[in-house]
């Protein structure tokens, strides 16, 4: 690195990936003296990067934050790390509203030496999800995500326009407790003082968020993800199911997520509950449970149990190359 252009851009990278360096480390790191080292601070300055040399015995040279993200160095394994990151945030829905991911995709991409730039496109080529793709309307803005997580970390009130899924609109005094990522979308919960209890809010819903002097305290022991899941499962459906399902808490829990059903252990069991809009389907997931279970109700979801049980035994007697199936003897 002979060129002055390229030590300077390395003592960029020196000072981004540590806190705080002394001019004789720097010094040392680049190959030059301390003065020089001195006149390439004075050169990132110039140009905008705000640079800070701090005077006395701990003093040093580090980066403040400026009005501007600077320049970024990135080695070839965190340009990975981060092109890697942006891919998997477009897959699973976990960036914020477009182009924002797209672009900076692209604007990594066009910096990338061409051996490291092809080799990520192999990977990204030939990289497969166990997670199903989400296609939400649209992402959260980034402003009104970063908004609500400033007043998360600072328990500030904030107002908030919100669109329900009817497509009704609504003004909002929320105490954000949490941010949360689930299924694909961004959630908020908190106490909202028009209903005067803890909600859940998409924030692809929400219009404007605006900030209020207002301060709130967040209660002992609140989840934000427990929260979230408990109000999505109670979603309201047509069905309201309830079964005890003949296995402990532990069991159940590794097949039935919290956004689907509550679980709760009693003395006989596990107490299932939720709301279902089609009770094949939950006649499905019961059957898939491995354990005996005892329908409570609806009534209609036994005989829902019953059909499945009914469809399961015609497949079993199908036999192979095509033949036709033997006649079904019905069940009791």
């Amino acid at each position: 690195m002979s060129h002055p252009a390229g030590r300077v851009l390395a003592l960029l990278e020196l000072l981004q990936t540590r806190h705080r360096s002394t001019a004789v480390e720097l010094a040392g790191l680049l190959g030059v003296d301390e003065r020089t080292v001195r006149r390439y601070a004075a050169t990132l300055v110039e140009v905008g990067i705000p640079v800070i040399a701090d005077r006395g015995r701990y003093g040093g040279y580090r980066l403040r934050s400026g009005y501007k993200l600077p320049p970024l160095m990135l080695t070839d394994d965190e340009a990975l790390a981060v092109l890697l990151g942006l891919v998997v945030a477009e897959r699973v829905g976990l960036a914020t509203e477009l182009p924002g991911t797209a672009t900076a995709l692209a604007k990594i991409r066009r910096v990338l030496p061409v051996p490291l730039a092809d080799r990520l496109t192999a990977v990204q080529e030939h990289l497969g999800f166990t997670l199903r793709r989400t296609e939400p309307e649209r992402g959260p803005a980034s402003g009104i995500l970063l908004t609500l997580a400033a007043a998360a970390r600072h328990r500030q009130r904030v107002t908030l326009d919100y669109r329900s899924w009817r497509g009704e609109q609504s003004r909002r005094e929320l105490d954000p407790y949490g941010l949360v990522f689930h299924a694909g979308r961004w959630y908020v919960t908190g106490h909202d003082h028009r209903r005067g209890e803890v909600r859940t809010f998409r924030l692809d819903r929400i219009g404007t968020v605006t900030p209020t002097a207002a301060t709130f305290t967040v209660p002992d022991g609140f989840d934000p993800v427990a929260r979230v899941t408990r109000s999505l499962a109670g979603v309201p459906y047509t069905h309201e199911v309830e079964v005890l399902l003949e296995s402990d808490l532990v069991a159940a829990q590794r097949r039935i997520p919290p956004s689907v059903a509550e679980l709760t252990a009693t003395t006989d069991g596990v107490l299932l509950r939720a709301r279902a809009e089609s009770l094949p389907g939950m006649a499905a997931l019961l059957a898939g449970m491995g354990c005996p279970f005892t329908v409570r109700h609806p009534e209609a979801l036994r005989a829902a149990v019953a059909e499945h049980a009914r469809l399961l035994a015609d497949w079993a007697t199908r036999p192979a190359g095509g033949q036709t199936p033997l006649p079904r003897r019905p069940l009791d």
